[in-house]
């Protein structure tokens, strides 16, 4: 059998489970930062943000979070903008859900911003029409079936 040539196994890649759940001072954005709500995540480190200035920006996860802090639709972060791309944005902070609300009761973020769920808001336009899936069949449809 062949010896074993690597440094350790699953465990030691993964990394040590620093604890982020502890309160943490919420930070605010500076000049040539901007929040922005996850539309979508595109893989490879990428994902489509939507700024609050109203400017929709392809946002790239930066190598200290990349598989440490896990980003999903819906989720409120701090981008930082670029001088020479208007259109791309770097990711620097995620908010947990608590502070996302924080941040909205101290009116940084609009009151329109819809905050804890997975689609966000102006995407799910088709709610007028909703109702469309389920069909009811009375009992003369189902004789003639």
């Amino acid at each position: 059998m062949p010896k074993n040539k690597g440094k350790g196994g699953k465990n030691r890649k993964r990394g040590k489970n620093e604890a982020d759940d502890e309160k943490r001072e919420l930070v605010f954005k500076e000049d040539g930062q901007e929040y922005a709500q996850v539309l979508r995540m595109l893989g490879n480190g990428r994902c489509e943000s939507m700024c609050i200035d109203g400017t929709k920006r392809l946002s790239h996860i930066r190598g200290k979070m990349h598989k440490k802090v896990w980003i999903a639709a819906g989720d409120i972060i701090l981008v930082g903008l670029r001088d020479y791309q208007d259109d791309k944005a770097d990711v620097i902070l995620k908010y947990m859900p608590d502070e996302a609300r924080l941040l909205k009761a101290y009116g940084e973020l609009p009151e329109n911003i819809r905050l804890n769920e997975g689609i966000v808001g102006g995407l799910d336009d088709e709610e007028d029409g909703a109702g469309d899936d389920y069909i009811e069949f009375e009992d003369e449809d189902i004789d003639k079936i």
